[in-house]
């Protein structure tokens, strides 16, 4: 039996709902380990499915959504389950279906889609294109199988739930509950103002606007009077019963059944026209909510106005040869250069200030600080560059690396460099942990280096990733890593265009070994409306250093010519004498085509890269 009534003729009427709670958690409940995909339960696990669709019809649920939050290509691909995508949603609606036909209850069906799993452009590599085209293979095997409605559900970037409803829209007209996940202080994540984003929603085609998730049902109240401001369409709110606690080994979350009942009589009498709950909401937790429904409060539709606030305004960024020394050279298309100096490994730093006072003596325009390359600990680069900045007097370029920081991680940490004035900074991905001594540490990754330009030309217009604003804007001259010589070309070219899309003003290449590839880089970015590119070089100190760069730098190729002519060498002091002969031939060949150099110092030995340094000039 299914509801005889549309979905969108009973939303018109003006009458509330009740949605169900989580599958997933009680599917948890009962067995199905995190490591499984809880999809696919509607394959291998179908009377289990049904059967906690019974129990949510028994409480009183009138909507059901299905078990395909995951069920998207991107999601199902980690489990090699791709193939199976039309089978597992069609499955999840066929089940629900079932349980109201054995319940003999009237109840409609919601198709539930979560987030992909990716980072969509312009946080990461996944196109807004590619996404929408996700979402609507996933809502079209949910509309075939025949759903009443669709669900979105613990969306975290508003660019994304703008292409899930784009792809549903591209294949129906059904009504779509559009829900962004919650914190403490409402649409948490990207810190937008919630009554900003219920009019995006709205205006991309949402039916019902809210959110689901969180610490609990107190924020969501909060949320839903800043809610009813901002749009005319109905109103759902999902609350998970509290934080989850860990105790005698299980998870449990920690508010009462009464607590979500009463939750739900304060939201429906507030204006909210559906409730329902998210991860660890069980019957028993809808069973009271239901109590609140059958109220006459429940229903009265409060009054309110309808005033749309508009995300803040991006100022002026501030003029680039302001920014710094260094950008002010870049600008006027002076070569610069710069000796790259690894932070010590303990806390001690006065050697390397020692070495800083050596490179600004040969006139060098800046000590670049690599981040944890080749995914070692070291002293933060962060604090290293502030240390060389106060100490000695002289620019940085901070390398910042995605590796280890999250996104609230990686703005405070650029909102602080900004505070202690640092200028420069080279936005990169960084290097997998599995390349350094600690392979078992845990790499972050929310973003790429891509998205890290992104977040850095954000904050330089006073906007952070959420677009809430900063006040005043940072200065940042912003740079970007590339490799001519990276083993899939084509993609390399393509992420560098993105770069330069995203905001990056200059360019540092890993090191140059080979002339011939750089130049072959450098036509590609002459095609694409080419940014300063700094050369990276490395003075080779002996055959073994070379062997070590060819074979296990990430991103750096020696030709095997060099290492021939290393090898020719038999002492130590010649191997030295070769290695910054063929560093002068490259640069020789190189320095027209460039408008920096970058000196990378073999064990922090300045005097071996002092020969190097050019003197300052023009680029013609």
């Amino acid at each position: 039996m299914s509801n005889p009534t549309p979905f969108r003729d009973a939303l018109d009427s003006g009458r509330c709902f009740l949605f169900d709670g989580s599958t997933s958690s009680a599917l948890f409940e009962r067995g199905i380990a995190l490591s499984r995909c809880f999809d696919e339960s509607n394959l291998k696990n179908p009377d289990l499915v049904v059967g906690i669709h019974q129990e949510f019809l028994a409480a009183g649920a009138q909507v059901l959504t299905t078990n395909t939050w995951g069920a998207n290509r991107a999601r199902l691909a980690g489990y090699a389950l791709e193939a199976a995508l039309p089978a597992i949603n069609a499955e999840g609606v066929r089940l629900a279906r079932k349980a109201i036909e054995l319940q003999g209850s009237d109840a409609w069906v919601a198709g539930c889609l979560g987030p992909l799993g990716l980072r969509l452009e312009p946080w990461g590599p996944t196109s807004f294109d590619e996404a929408k085209e996700l979402f609507q293979e996933q809502a079209q095997a949910l509309l075939d199988a025949g759903v009443d409605l669709f669900v979105l559900e613990s969306f975290e970037d508003l660019n994304e739930i703008r292409q899930a409803l784009a792809g549903i829209r591209a294949v129906t007209q059904l009504p779509i509950a559009a829900m962004m996940s919650t914190g403490e202080e409402g649409l948490a994540l990207t810190s937008s103002d919630p009554g900003w984003v219920a009019s995006r929603l709205e205006e991309w085609g949402a039916d019902l606007i809210g959110a689901n998730g969180g610490n609990g049902p107190s924020p969501q109240l909060t949320l839903l009077e800043k809610l009813r401001k901002a749009t005319t369409k109905p109103i759902i709110l999902q609350p998970s019963p509290g934080m989850p606690k860990l105790v005698d080994g299980r998870w449990l979350f920690m508010a009462s059944p009464e607590y979500l009942g009463d939750f739900a009589q304060r939201a429906l009498a507030g204006g909210a026209r559906a409730v329902g709950g998210c991860a660890g909401t069980t019957p028993a937790h809808i069973r009271a909510m239901r109590g609140a429904l059958r109220q006459d409060r429940a229903f009265v539709q409060a009054n309110g106005s309808h005033e749309v606030r508009s995300g803040e305004q991006a100022q002026a960024e501030v003029p680039v040869v302001e920014r710094s020394r260094w950008a002010e050279k870049l600008a006027k298309g002076e070569f610069v250069s710069s000796i790259e100096l690894v932070p010590p490994k303990g806390m001690e730093y006065d050697k390397l200030v020692a070495k800083t006072h050596a490179c600004k003596r040969l006139g060098v325009d800046a000590i670049n600080v690599p981040d944890g390359p080749r995914a070692m600990a070291r002293m933060s680069a962060l604090a290293t560059a502030a240390i060389i900045e106060r100490e000695v007097g002289i620019e940085t370029v901070l390398h910042y690396a995605c590796r280890d920081r999250n996104l609230l991680g990686m703005q405070s940490d650029l909102l602080g460099a900004a505070g202690l004035g640092l200028r420069n900074v080279l936005a990169i991905t960084g290097d997998p942990p599995k390349l350094g001594p600690y392979p078992q540490a845990t790499a972050v990754f929310d973003v790429d280096a891509i998205g890290l330009v992104n977040i850095i030309k954000r904050l330089n217009t006073g906007l952070d990733i959420g677009g809430t604003s900063i006040g005043k804007p940072t200065p940042f001259s912003l740079g970007v890593g590339a490799n001519p010589v990276a083993p899939d070309l084509e993609r390399e070219q393509r992420r560098f265009k993105w770069k330069v899309e995203a905001g990056a003003q200059w360019a540092i290449t890993q090191p140059v070994f080979d002339a011939e590839s750089l130049f072959r880089f450098l036509d590609f970015t002459d095609s694409i409306g080419r940014i300063p590119i700094i050369a990276g070089l490395w003075p080779l100190k002996s055959l073994r250093n070379a062997e070590f760069m060819a074979n296990e730098v990430p991103g750096v190729y020696v030709p095997p010519s060099i290492l021939q002519r290393m090898a020719k060498r038999a002492t130590a002091e010649d191997q030295v004498k070769e290695g910054l002969e063929i560093a002068q031939e490259i640069l020789e060949a190189i320095r027209p085509r460039i408008q920096g150099l970058q000196l990378s110092a073999p064990f922090g030995q300045v005097e071996l890269v002092a020969p190097l340094v050019p003197k300052p000039q023009v680029n013609a």
